[in-house]
This record gives structure tokens, sequence and C-alpha cells, in this order.
């Protein structure tokens, strides 16, 4: 239709999706949600001029209005050689995404899972008294896209979580734990480590003081490791290089970051939650090894960036969903895990702080990589994590703490679709009282 309405060439991307989700407090159900969405997008290409319209109604005159509209959206923008779609692709990778346990397993038996987190909770210590939320989501999706080049993918796929957040309570003070989990299987949700990981979480940040500012060492807990990431995957951006806006820029196969850190974004990585065949436009999903034993060898593209770098896509064309078109965005986006544990990393440091929250992340600059956050953790005594400490300050920049590093754990672990291992930074200013 799009191409007898004059479009030189054209592409669909169709989604559907059933999203479950279930919080319990206090053994009660607070909340059950069942949410599905459906629609698709279409982009046209008309000398040089991109179109895009989307639609939830799948209706022949619905679908009528939706090329037309596409069509008359082309009319109103600029030319430009580098708008192309994707030619088809010889091969896709093969990725198992589905999980039938995810979709049958009765609706009972997932409320139940959601309590089982919270008993867990409240058995770890009696000093566990409020139960803020303790939830399971599960989702099944269908993506497709078609273009008249050639491409012609679809797939199925589905993934659960699980959550908690919970408030430890002694002497008047209280302090929140949180953990959250998320599998490709059902069956690798684990109930009982969740409840007990907040509860951990929380009891220990009882009776947390601030310090007084100084430098030392600082291990980065993943969970905080992985926050930064995703400020330092806009100067990883293909776009953000041709716009001038990455620090990163000029400097392929130069040293940027320690030797000991390896990044990676890999689409089509096992058990990645955010793995898939291909990318929002049809392009096969691979591995690209961005920075390697701390040299830059790469950056991310879709169809459009590597147009302008005449290079191929990383199949990084990525959508949030049928309603917009694809950006340069990260898969599983992760620091390769080293060869030394957290205990023995953590047993080097003389005089440091394990770092398990940040806050603020949104403030920071991620064209500059300046940084100023608060953040909480536990006082490393002579290899030992002993005093909690809250109301402290981290400030630096996120391409010199990449330099910095001087131990990587071998505890790679994913937060959705970021991993990183615990990091260790030699010295670094903590401001406090």
């Amino acid at each position: 239709m799009a191409l007898s309405l004059g479009a030189s060439s054209a592409e669909v991307f169709l989604s559907r999706a059933k999203d479950l989700t279930i919080e319990v407090s206090e053994q009660q159900v607070e909340t059950m949600k069942l949410a599905e969405q459906q629609g698709l997008g279409i982009r046209i290409l008309q000398n040089q001029r991109l179109g895009f319209s989307y639609s939830s109604a799948w209706s022949d005159s619905a679908l009528d209005q939706l090329v037309s509209q596409a069509i008359e959206n082309s009319r109103s923008t600029g030319e430009d050689k580098y708008n192309i779609l994707p030619g088809p692709a010889e091969k896709y990778p093969e990725v198992a995404l589905w999980d039938a346990d995810t979709i049958q397993a009765p609706v009972e038996e997932k409320i139940d899972l959601a309590k089982n987190i919270e008993q867990a909770a409240r058995k770890y210590d009696h000093r566990i008294k409020i139960t803020e939320r303790c939830a399971y989501s599960d989702s099944s999706y269908e993506v497709a896209v078609v273009n008249s080049l050639g491409v012609a993918g679809q797939f199925q796929g589905s993934y659960c979580g699980a959550s908690a957040f919970v408030v430890a309570e002694d002497q008047g003070e209280s302090q929140t734990g949180f953990s959250f989990q998320y599998q490709l299987k059902y069956q690798e949700i684990d109930p009982v480590f969740l409840g007990q990981e907040a509860a951990k979480k929380g009891v220990r940040m009882l009776g947390a003081k601030n310090i007084k500012t100084q430098e030392m060492t600082a291990v980065f807990d993943p969970y905080v490791a992985t926050n930064f990431l995703g400020s330092i995957s806009h100067a990883l951006s293909a776009e953000s290089v041709q716009k001038g806006k990455s620090r990163l820029a000029g400097k392929m196969n130069t040293r940027v970051a320690s030797g000991l850190v390896t990044l990676i974004d890999d689409g089509a990585k096992e058990k990645g939650i955010m793995s898939s065949p291909f990318d929002g436009e049809g392009v096969p999903s691979q591995k690209t090894v961005l920075i390697d034993q701390g040299v830059l060898k790469g950056f991310l593209y879709n169809t459009y960036a590597a147009a302008k770098d005449g290079v191929k896509s990383t199949g990084n064309g990525i959508r949030g969903s049928y309603k917009g078109t694809p950006e340069i965005g990260t898969t599983n986006f992760y620091i390769e895990k080293g060869a030394v544990s957290q205990e023995d990393l953590l047993k080097k440091v003389t005089k440091g702080i394990y770092l398990t929250e940040v806050m603020g992340m949104h403030t920071a600059n991620p064209i500059s990589g300046d940084f100023s956050l608060g953040a909480a953790g536990l006082l490393i005594e002579h290899g030992e994590l002993t005093q909690p400490v809250r109301g402290i300050a981290i400030a630096g920049n996120f391409f010199d703490l990449l330099s910095a590093i001087d131990a990587v754990g071998s505890d790679l672990t994913f937060f959705i679709g970021k991993g990183s291992p615990t990091l260790r930074i030699a010295k670094m200013t903590v401001s406090g009282s």
C-alpha cells in the first residue's frame, strides 16, 4: 500500500505484549494487574524523506489512514541521504527466549511466590517490621519486522521478575532494604534469596553514621556499578560521537579505561533479558566489544548512524515500543567479569568504603562525565565490612573512574539489561561531615 502511494521503500514493525503484575504486603494481595497491548508502526522513505506513523488499531480503515499519514508526514521532513532501510540478513542468531512455565504457571502460584518473598524477609530478622512491597511480574511478547527490501523477521519471548522492598526498624531508626531479580525462566526465580537479600540490606544499614571527608579506597557493589553504565553508554553511541557530544570521539584504538576493563554489548547473549534475534529494524543482533582491556574498539550503531560512517549497523536500533522509531540503545550491556572473588577483593582493602547505593544519578552529565552523587555503604576495615555509613557524597568523572579501576570481581551480576561485577577504585574522595 505504501509503495503504491509513492513511497520508495517502507517498513512495518508490529508488537504484541501481555504483562502481569502482582504486589503483596502483609500476606495480602494489594495489586494485581493484567495489561495487553498491540500496535504497529510504519516508516516510509520518499525522496530520502522519512515519514512515520503508528496505530493500535489494525482494521482496514485504520491501516489506510496509517499509511496515508506516514506518506503525508514525509512531506514535512528534510531530505537526508542517510535515511535508508536495512536489507535482508543471511541469518539471525538463535536465541532461546520463550519459557512455557512463565506463561502457564497458575496465577495463584505466582501470588504465593510473592508471599514467599515477604515471608523469607520477615523470618530473616525480627527487626524487619514493614513490607513496602513484594512483587512478581512477567511478560510475554511477539515482535515482527518486515520491509520492502526483503527483511522479514518474527520472534516471541517471555521473561519474569520479582522484587522486595522492606523496612528494618530498631530503637526508633528505620532503614530500607531492597532486592530484585529478572530471569528468562520462571523456575529460576528464587523467592527465599530475594526476601533474605532485601532484609539483609535493610538490617545491615541500621546504626548508619556519617564520616569525615577523607580519601579512601572505594568498592562499588555490582548494583551501583550498573548505575554508572547507563551514563557511560551515551558516550559509546555513534550518534553522540557524530554530534560531538561524546568524550570518546577521536579516541578509537586508544586507552580509555583500566586494562582490567572490557565493556561489551551483546544482543544475542544466552539468558540475556534484552536478547533478541534482531533489533528494532531487522538487523541481526550481535556481540560488540566496545572497550577491550581498556582500549576503545567500537561504538554502537543503528542503520542511520552506520550509513553516516560508512560501516555496518551493530544491531542497536532499539525501539521502546511500536510508537517510536529505532534509536541507538544498548541491549545486554556489561563489564566482563574478572578473576578475583568479591571476598578476596575486599580482603586487600585496609581502609575503604563499600558503596551499596548512590542517589541522583539523573543529575550526572553524560557528555562531560562529571557527577556528584549522594551515597551510602559500609566501611571496610582491614578487609572486613564494618560500620554502615549514610549522608556521604562522591564526586568525579565517569571516564576517570574507568581508568582508576584496580580490581574487577568475578561476580558479574545483571540488573535487567545492564551488568557488572564488583569494581574497586584505588583512591576516591568521600565527602562527609
